[in-house]
């Protein structure tokens, strides 16, 4: 797609399945937000038009719903050397596998061989030109104002079929290129993905030396030019190696040095924002967070005075938890985030976009976004919403499948998330039925006994939750055997007492297996052969669900 759009706006990111579009910068005065608007609106549909004849659309959201462990394979990774250095660098310094935790109204436990799990995350980044004079003060503020902005503009609940958090990508991003690992000692190192351990004081090279101090490079290339000799000379030095070490360490609000025309600048970056839902939805994002960096007020110009900084930390991660539901500590108050916004902080922004001379309808328009946000929904509730009804209705993967296509079409209107409707409201909308692999129908969350288990207690598990067939697994978690309720029935009938026998005296041990990506109509072949009512699915040994007859309702006899 990248090579038939032969457009420099557009490249690639780590990922083979994303598209990072970049906006030329403007001046914020005026109609500034329009311009964007439609720049970035001819340039998705310039990426559509590409995308559609390669049989593919493109999509704005913070994370995919359908994105499956599948897609997190280095074959899915770019070809750039970029990533590979960084994969292998993140590795080599780790010395193991990487571990997500990510505990929300379910749960992830899982361990990836690569940092492509970041991959799963995509946002709106932002940019602001500061004055050097003023960035200090800029910058603690842009931390004091990064948990209520996140808050109303969560939209990433979702990650392999997961409720976890409203911006679950603030967790997986952190843990997807953490270079620590678990040791048994009680050590404080810092993930290169943070918000940040205190306020910046005196200058953004304090920033700088701290995280020179606190983070190994991973990452280096040839420096041609001493940095202090062109200053001597005359020259703007460009900072290349500066600028190539704070590329590898992803502060939620980054310092950023550039020139442009020969003039060097200060730029903070707010990299929390998700992508979407709509390009409206972004835009009103840009200008809430344009307009209270520009309106701050004059005793917010020395936050340490306001706040602590772990009450603004604490609010990034409540917000990040809980969305727009979160409470934020606002000076010595709490307060809901929904209120926090209404109240306090759109005041600020409106008078913020007013003093840069943004254009009234403009002003009007995107912060009216965001106000019917907070008094209605934001992304992350509206995809749990809808998934929590698809549910009721459908598996998990049909499920995904179908809020997916609900998201694109939503898309398409251009309304912003706020107007869009609830899917159970919407009669005519057709439940996808797209599964053809066994991992689309497939049971994993499991109930499983060890074949040294009793087995009394395997037959009261079978009967208190009605339960025919439960997989039998050894002391590494590997398949070993299958319990089924006919061989258990049998074998209570043979022997008058049980109480000393085990799973493993009455488990069948020939087990007949699938793995995750067995087409299913495979699977029922299998099953039909063999005159047998499952299938455990196994993924590198390991056991990752079961698919019975009942799931496949519908198929069997297709």
């Amino acid at each position: 797609i990248l090579d038939a759009l032969q457009d420099s706006h557009f490249t690639y990111e780590i990922a083979r399945y994303n598209l990072e579009i970049n906006l030329d910068p403007v001046e914020l005065k005026d109609k500034c937000f329009t311009q964007m608007e439609e720049q970035l609106r001819a340039l998705l549909k310039k990426a559509m038009r590409t995308a559609d004849t390669f049989d593919t659309q493109v999509l704005l959201t913070g994370i995919l719903p359908t994105i499956g462990l599948n897609e997190l394979s280095l074959e899915f990774m770019s070809p750039s050397i970029r990533y590979e250095l960084l994969n292998e660098a993140i590795k080599h310094i780790r010395k193991k596998d990487f571990e997500f935790h990510i505990r929300g109204v379910d749960e992830l436990s899982i361990n990836h061989d690569s940092v492509l799990f970041e991959a799963c995350n995509t946002s709106f980044q932002l940019h602001l030109q500061i004055p050097p004079n003023d960035f200090v003060a800029s910058y603690n503020w842009a931390q004091a104002i990064s948990g209520p902005i996140l808050g109303i503009a969560a939209n990433s609940p979702l990650l392999l079929g997961r409720e976890l958090w409203s911006e679950t990508r603030i967790a997986l991003f952190q843990q997807s290129t953490d270079t620590r690992s678990s040791t048994y000692s009680l050590r404080d190192k810092q993930a290169r993905v943070t918000f940040g351990s205190a306020w910046v004081k005196d200058a953004i090279v304090n920033i700088y030396k701290d995280d020179i101090s606190r983070y190994e490079i991973i990452m280096d290339t040839a420096i041609e030019k001493n940095s202090l000799e062109e200053l001597r000379s005359g020259k703007i030095p460009k900072l290349k190696a500066l600028n190539l070490h704070n590329g590898t360490i992803y502060r939620w609000n980054r310092p950023c040095y550039g020139v442009a025309n020969n003039k060097p600048h200060i730029r903070i970056e707010n990299r929390y924002i998700p992508s979407g839902p709509t390009v409206l939805d972004e835009m009103a994002n840009f200008a809430f967070w344009a307009g209270l960096m520009m309106g701050r007020p004059a005793k917010f110009d020395d936050m340490p005075n306001q706040m602590t900084f772990r009450d603004v930390k604490d609010n990034f991660i409540m917000a990040a938890r809980y969305g727009s539901n979160s409470v934020m500590h606002w000076m010595d108050a709490t307060i809901p985030t929904r209120d926090l916004v209404t109240k306090e902080l759109l005041p600020i922004a409106y008078r913020g976009l007013e003093k840069a001379g943004i254009d009234r309808a403009d002003i009007e328009r995107l912060l009216g976004i965001i106000e019917k946000r907070a008094n209605g929904f934001n992304g992350a509730e509206w995809n749990i919403r809808n998934y929590r009804s698809l549910k009721k209705k459908v598996k998990q993967d049909d499920a995904l499948v179908t809020l997916t296509k609900a998201i694109y079409e939503n898309q398409q209107t251009g309304r912003p998330v706020s107007d869009w409707p609830m899917l159970e409201t919407k009669k005519r909308f057709e439940i996808e039925q797209n599964a053809f692999l066994v991992k689309h129908l497939m049971s994993s969350r499991l109930f499983i006994v060890n074949e040294n288990d009793l087995a009394d207690m395997a037959t009261s598990i079978m009967r208190w939750k009605n339960i025919h067939h439960v997989p039998v697994v050894d002391d590494d978690h590997e398949l070993c055997g299958l319990l089924t309720w006919s061989h258990m029935k049998a074998h209570i009938k043979e022997k008058s007492d049980t109480t000393n026998i085990k799973v493993s005296d009455i488990m069948v041990d020939q087990v007949i297996k699938v793995d995750p990506n067995t087409k299913i109509k495979k699977a029922i072949q299998l099953m039909q052969k063999h005159k047998i009512g499952c299938l455990p699915v196994v993924d590198e040994y390991r056991l990752a669900g079961i698919i019975t007859k009942k799931d496949l309702a519908g198929q069997w006899d297709a």
